[in-house]
């Protein structure tokens, strides 16, 4: 996501924008959903992509993305060099080889209180029912970043707000050193005993357990005191582990560290990075996932290049490698690669 500090980079590196948008994919039937090969990192090449969230519905691997788009007449909030994050795209494989492109499947508009910026997401099953967690300008009374809930019958949608207003609001946490964007970047995890919890935050990393019917907070919201923490938390269990790998600062642009814990109560101990910085770009953001007895990590770098138009800090695009831990739960470096997990 965006950075305040974001304003100073040089626009150098800006090229030429687009001046009409695509049209909408949402619409093609399921029969039409278009389909392409893994061809390496990055691994979608049908629109700029960023911030992965990763859910795994029996045999089918869900990922859903932010947009990143670009535009001559609407240059975004952050300048020419994008940060135009208009909707939230999903894609899905059974083989990490063949996937499908669902298209646009949610807007912030989509959310009567919502206005703009398709941030960071995770969707998330429970009790039947598909949850959407997601990061989106406030309008109105709602002011900043907000984090807002949608639900669906399916993991594919269509989704719709199930609480009318944000879960999360800038009123509701410490501003601290990022003001009025603190709440966003939302991600979940269920623990053994059924308990769902939230975790989210720019700047300052926020978690608390939800209710039961997932639109509520069910207790105080608490701040995990991270070293270099910036963003982008996600959180996975693995054995007896919890883990909390998060966005954090490098030597001038962001790269993944995380923290383990024995409950999602803490404490949690850094164990430092996991990976370096993304090329072509001053943001990161990861996913964890277990599917079919592997493990991956999912990631965003700069480095497509898309009808003409090359990537850049604000036109990203997702990314994917195969994921291994020692003997002791600690996640091995991971290195990124043009190859990916293409066969």
């Amino acid at each position: 996501m965006k950075k305040l500090f974001l304003l100073s980079i040089s626009l150098l590196a800006v090229v030429a924008c687009q001046t009409k948008k695509p049209a909408p994919s949402d619409e093609n039937s399921a029969e039409a959903l278009p389909q392409f090969k893994n061809e390496g990192n990055p691994l979608f090449r049908d629109a700029f992509t960023a911030d992965p969230a990763t859910l795994v519905v029996g045999d089918r691997l869900y990922v859903y993305t932010g947009h990143d788009e670009c535009f001559e007449d609407s240059v975004g909030y952050e300048g020419m060099y994008g940060f135009n994050i208009t909707n939230w795209l999903l894609y899905s494989t059974e083989d990490m080889q063949t996937w499908t492109s669902h298209g646009v499947i949610l807007k912030p508009t989509d959310f009567t209180w919502g206005d703009s910026e398709a941030w960071a997401s995770q969707c998330i099953e429970k009790g039947g029912k598909y949850y959407y967690y997601v990061t989106c300008q406030g309008k109105d009374e709602y002011n900043g970043k907000c984090v807002g809930v949608a639900v669906s019958d399916s993991p594919e949608g269509p989704f719709a707000d199930a609480l009318g207003k944000p879960l999360v609001d800038d009123k509701m946490t410490d501003n601290g050193p990022r003001g009025w964007w603190n709440d966003i970047d939302p991600t979940l995890l269920t623990d053994v005993d059924g308990t769902t919890w939230l975790c989210w935050g720019n700047g300052n990393c926020f978690m608390a357990p939800l209710k039961d019917n997932m639109i509520e907070l069910a207790e105080e919201i608490k701040e995990i005191p991270l070293p270099k923490y910036v963003e982008g938390p996600w959180l996975f269990m693995k054995d007896d582990n919890y883990y909390l790998v998060y966005v954090s600062m490098g030597p001038g642009r962001e790269t993944i560290s995380y923290a383990m814990s024995k409950s999602m109560r803490g404490p949690w101990e850094p164990k430092g990075e996991i990976t370096g910085m993304a090329e072509n770009s001053f943001t990161i953001h990861p996913a964890v996932v277990q599917f079919k007895d592997k493990w991956y990590f999912f990631y965003h770098n700069g480095n497509l290049e898309l009808n003409g138009y090359k990537g850049a800090g604000g036109r990203r695009s997702v990314c994917v490698e195969e994921m291994f831990f020692n003997e002791d739960g600690s996640i091995k470096f991971i290195q990124q690669t043009e190859k990916g997990v293409a066969n």
